[in-house]
């Protein structure tokens, strides 16, 4: 298992966090950004059930709601929006900065990795004052592209597929049950470890480290 970069005599312990329900909770903000969509289209969409399956990229949710052929225009019009309508709203999870830290306190590198457009996740970040480099609109594989070639060690992410990308890259996987999928679920799909909440991670970067 590749579990550090190495910079000519110095080691350094990276960690990829996701965004959306791992280091955020961005239900509000997600589900005023669909509702302002809804009322400009006039489609129906329900956001509590938009909220409760948060982690596919977008494209994938607009297509539980709209033709195939709307997709991609929707997407384009959820992502103008958003700024305004979610930012504001969303508020970093219990232990999130302290996770960061912790990884930064060890001499590590930490940044995110997430489906969401990178742009806004960089707005989020900027918004809740946590410095982090961002690489979005991966998933699946695609994190685990990104892990390998960031030379990634660990990553935390609240979804079955965060995990399953873990296990191809083979780094090792937190999961954090704060989206929607339980522990039980999480191990299933290859977690390493399942922590209650972000503070969990603090408690495991030595054993990283190490």
């Amino acid at each position: 298992m590749a579990a550090f970069v190495s910079l000519g005599l110095v080691t350094r312990l990276v960690v990829g966090f996701d965004l959306d329900m791992t280091l955020v909770d961005s239900r509000p903000g997600i589900a005023a950004t669909f509702q302002a969509l809804s009322q400009e289209t006039g489609t129906f969409i329900d956001t509590d059930v938009v909220t409760s399956r948060l982690g596919p990229p977008l494209e994938v949710e607009l297509s539980h709601w709209y033709p195939a052929e709307q997709v991609d225009a929707m997407a384009d019009r959820y992502r103008a929006l958003y700024p305004d309508l979610a930012i504001p709203r969303v508020e970093l999870l219990p232990g999130a900065r302290e996770a960061v830290q912790s990884v930064l306190d060890a001499g590590g590198e930490a940044f995110v990795v997430t489906g969401k457009n990178g742009r806004n996740a960089a707005l989020h970040l900027q918004h809740l004052a946590v410095d982090l480099d961002v690489v979005g609109e991966v998933w699946r594989e695609g994190k685990a592209d990104v892990f390998r070639a960031r030379g990634v060690a660990a990553y935390v992410g609240d979804h079955v597929h965060d995990m399953e990308a873990c296990r191809s890259a083979d780094v090792v996987g937190i999961g954090v049950p704060t989206g929607p999928c339980t522990p039980d679920e999480l191990r299933a799909a290859g977690a390493d470890h399942v922590v209650d909440d972000l503070h969990g991670v603090v408690d495991l970067v030595p054993d990283l480290s190490r």
